[in-house]
């Protein structure tokens, strides 16, 4: 891939399990000093593996890892590992309390003295120097907690290179930050690209890959699809590369429903402010909408906040024309709004308490009078729950945690579902369960819609957004495009990754 240049970093042959679960299959990649390198892929490719095998927190089952030509240090030598590469996660690991100083030198402050006091002064000296001699303007006396968001990846970038790194991995690094934050990222990775800093960008932005990049690799389905130099491939053919061909797994009807004239939920002007702006949108009884966008477009966020997770800076959300109270969950449910969370696990069960418990959490006070819960009737809506459902289980008293991960998808489903809900936010419903579950799951939304409830899907995930009507894309913060019903894989993800339908086809 890159012959006749020494290479910053280059793995070979690399195959990761974990169980049955094939991560990485005979993978690999080659980055060159001062190279800036796309690695881009669906959720699932494998490039979250390749980065934890890159930075030394996993161990590949098969293949090797060199950096300049030299393999890799022991796993446990991490000294070893931050002088050769280093990873500016999407959530920031500066400390927000602590200078810039501080943070670029944490636990190696230079000491003086009889007393092993820290030299201030020198400190901050060494810093302004480090920060000086790759062109970053950033003052370090500074709070981090202060800093722009680009500013402080940039303080994360230099706090490797004084390790001695030269291969920096940026995850998602633009998902935060609007038009003139990116910029100026940009503008600070060319000039350490001129100093020789390779890059290794992973980003569901496209239209970033050809504005930063000089190289793309593609991973699909734990394989290494292809590398080729970004101004010699296409968007067109960039996105196919993604995506594959369509292999229709899932038999569920997609769109074409009955629905109804009646809006059951409107959505007008809402805004968070790091997240989302000013974002308006309805969804008619028995209409089932998705709202697509990868990591930072805002669209789970969006979806948390109509189920009153949390509380927007402006606009409001209404249920068959009356407001709901902002920021309450209490006030969603009692609105007739019914919730998926994104993480079934730390939202959205109790794993101590048994599956009839968690299907009926939301009904409890329908169960009984005075206060109590009467265990006859809760099992008795238990059970109906978990027929329409088809959750397999031995009964409504088996624990919660003892199913599998698509049964208590289902179980969390099948609450939502409890109390008849009028609209239904689904975030990412089918997120790691397998075929056969996500089926029925998506058989239940669709149902759900036929009974005359307004859905809305929250999820990037092309087998969740297909049983929709219609499916609105965000990008940045706000909505970018519509799709009707009959989209293709490669014009979904074309616009989740935010290419305009010239740009596609270029």
């Amino acid at each position: 891939m890159h012959s006749e240049t020494p290479l910053v970093v280059e793995a070979v042959g690399i195959s990761k399990r974990f169980g049955a679960t094939v991560a990485l299959r005979d993978a690999g990649i080659a980055v060159a000093p001062g190279e800036a390198h796309a690695l881009v892929g669906r959720n699932g490719a494998g490039k979250s593996t390749l980065v934890s095998i890159l930075t030394g927190l996993s161990r590949p089952d098969e293949g090797q890892v060199r950096f300049d030509g030299q393999p890799a240090p022991p796993p446990g030598d991490r000294g070893a590992w931050r002088r050769r590469v280093a990873c500016v996660y999407q959530k920031s690991t500066i400390i927000p309390t602590l200078s810039v100083a501080e943070n670029l030198y944490l636990n190696r402050q230079n000491t003086a003295g009889p007393l092993g006091a820290i030299s201030w002064k020198r400190l901050r000296e060494e810093a302004g120097e480090l920060l000086a001699s790759w062109g970053i303007d950033v003052d370090p006396r500074a709070l981090a907690g202060d800093l722009a968001v680009e500013q402080r990846q940039t303080v994360e970038i230099a706090r490797a290179l004084s390790f001695g790194a030269r291969f920096i991995i940026l995850d998602e690094p633009t998902a935060q930050l609007d038009g003139a934050g990116i910029n100026r990222l940009f503008e600070r990775l060319r000039g350490l690209q001129a100093a020789g800093v390779a890059f290794l960008f992973i980003s569901h932005h496209l239209q970033e890959v050809y504005e930063i990049c000089q190289t793309v690799t593609v991973y699909r389905d734990a394989r290494h699809v292809l590398t080729r130099p970004v101004a010699q491939l296409s968007r067109q053919a960039l996105v196919e590369a993604m995506t594959g061909e369509a292999v229709g797994l899932l038999d569920v009807a997609t769109g074409g429903g009955q629905v109804e004239d009646t809006v059951a939920l409107e959505v007008d002007g809402l805004s968070l402010d790091g997240a989302y702006r000013d974002l308006s949108l309805s969804v008619r009884a028995g209409e089932v909408v998705g709202l697509a966008g990868s990591a930072g477009s805002g669209v789970v966020a969006a979806g948390e906040t109509v189920a009153g997770l949390r509380r927007p800076n402006a606009g409001r959300v209404r249920v068959d024309g009356t407001p709901v109270r902002a920021g309450r969950v209490p006030a969603a449910l009692a609105a007739g709004i019914g919730f998926v969370p994104e993480d079934r696990y730390r939202q959205g069960l109790v794993p101590l308490r048994s599956v009839g418990e968690n299907l009926t959490l939301t009904i409890a006070d329908r169960l009984g009078r005075f206060g109590f819960v009467s265990g006859t009737a809760r099992r008795a809506a238990a059970t109906s729950l978990m027929s329409r459902l088809d959750v397999k289980a031995t009964g409504p008293d088996q624990p919660v945690s003892a199913l599998s991960g698509g049964n208590q998808q289902k179980v969390v489903m099948g609450r939502a579902l409890a109390s008849e809900p009028r609209v239904l936010v689904l975030i990412r419903p089918t997120a790691g369960v397998d075929v056969k579950s996500k089926e029925s799951l998506l058989g239940t939304v669709r149902h759900a819609a036929q009974r005359g409830c307004a859905v809305l899907i929250v999820s990037d995930e092309l087998d969740d957004l297909r049983v929709a009507d219609r499916v609105l894309v965000m990008f940045h913060g706000r909505v970018a495009s519509e799709l009707a019903s009959g989209w293709t894989d490669r014009q979904m993800v074309a616009a989740i990754e935010g290419l305009s339908s010239e740009e596609d086809n270029g």
